[in-house]
């Protein structure tokens, strides 16, 4: 395992893996993943995801010594497609070329319809400490409508053994607003949710997205009305359960909170391997690439075909974040979450003071009670939580 360094000036990094491939793509996924057809490449990818990590390295350089990796994340597509042998040589490839931290958060992402028990248990074993189960219903008529390859019963299943693993903790994804969905149906659905005791509950409304078959085929969804009935009753459901709301769509039990995703929100760096997968990366000093404290964006090759030849680099493309856009990428993501912001991590996390038109923005929030300020921080409030498009339109 490498050598850690002192990066206090530098945000906390993170490592997000993509693993494309899917059973079958739900007709509002907008991820990039793809239906498998024929045997899963496994061998071929992860040589290539852990190829792609070593080029990757320089960019988490700092002063000679690689930076600490504090969470990481293996998302898809279906990452629990791939073999516990498979998965023992990517996290051991990953430990043995990047320094981890000792506590490191280390999720995967599961579909209920490739769960099995001595799997699980094997994944386990290899290093996986949280899974996100992609349940999204537990009606079947809305799990047909959604695409879904699983079954009411195999989702309770799933959770059912994820408790019984000896993870750190594990998360259920819900989706609410599904098509024809009524406030009781939505309900039932969260009541079910809730009676299974998952220490992280994603519950998150369908939206449809480009480039998907609901896009071009749009089902029909509840209208506004329903929609903010959900959203008021389901909050009151989990929050009488005992889950505090962190997130605009994620709820925990005490000091379950996701921390991967807790440092996206909080704009802190994360690496981005596998194919199509983004990264964000603030520059060191003494870097010959971007100057000091600048904030790249990197995409990696989208389709698994062209990632995987070797003729080509695994980078798609590279891009600086302009100084302007650094006020809404920021605040974009961290009115997020419920917490309140320290105003001194807007300078320490993007490397500039706020200028005098963002500030006023930020008043403007103020007077129209979507967030409050004192000399320490800001702090979203209910009306910003439920109009936080309006409140993000300001830094456009």
């Amino acid at each position: 395992m490498q050598e850690q360094t002192n990066t206090a000036s530098l945000p906390p990094l993170s490592l997000y893996v993509h693993i494309p491939w899917c059973v079958q793509k739900c007709p509002y996924c907008d991820f990039n993943s793809h239906n498998l057809k024929g045997g899963l490449p496994e061998s071929e990818y992860i040589s290539h995801v852990l190829d792609d990590l070593m080029e990757d390295l320089p960019l988490i350089t700092n002063n000679g010594q690689l930076r600490e990796v504090s969470s990481i994340f293996i998302g898809g597509g279906t990452p629990s497609l791939l073999s516990v042998a498979g998965m023992h040589r990517l996290l051991d490839g990953i430990a043995a070329r990047i320094p981890l931290a000792p506590s490191a958060e280390i999720t995967m992402e599961a579909n209920p319809g490739t769960v099995e028990a001595e799997k699980f248990i094997g994944f386990e074993k290899a290093g996986i400490n949280r899974i996100s189960i992609g349940v999204q219903s537990f009606d079947e008529q809305h799990l047909k409508a959604l695409g879904r390859i699983h079954d009411s019963v195999q989702a309770r299943a799933a959770v059912e053994l994820a408790k019984h693993l000896g993870l750190r903790s594990f998360n259920l994804d819900l989706m609410h607003g599904l098509p024809n969905q009524s406030v009781a149906d939505a309900m039932l659905d969260l009541q079910e949710a809730i009676a299974l005791a998952p220490p992280h509950l994603s519950w998150y409304q369908l939206t449809i997205e480009p480039n998907t078959a609901f896009y071009s085929k749009p089902p029909t969804l509840p209208d506004d009305d329903i929609l903010w009935e959900i959203q008021k009753r389901g909050h009151q459901l989990l929050t009488e359960a005992g889950y505090e709301q962190y997130e605009i769509s994620a709820y925990a039990k005490q000091d379950q909170q996701c921390q991967h995703n807790l440092n996206y929100w909080r704009y802190g760096d994360y690496l981005g391997i596998g194919c199509g997968a983004h990264g964000k990366i603030t520059m060191p000093p003494n870097t010959p690439v971007l100057p000091a404290h600048a904030i790249m964006r990197t995409v990696k090759v989208k389709h698994p075909k062209g990632y995987m030849d070797f003729t080509r680099a695994y980078m798609d493309k590279t891009s600086q974040v302009e100084s302007d856009d650094l006020a809404f990428e920021f605040f974009v993501n961290r009115f997020r979450i419920m917490e309140a912001c320290p105003k001194a991590q807007f300078a320490k996390n993007t490397g500039r003071e706020l200028t005098n038109t963002e500030l006023k923005h930020l008043e403007k929030a103020q007077s129209m009670k979507l967030i409050t300020s004192n000399d320490r921080e800001w702090q979203l409030t209910e009306t910003g939580k439920r109009y936080l498009n309006s409140l993000l339109d300001l830094f456009v």
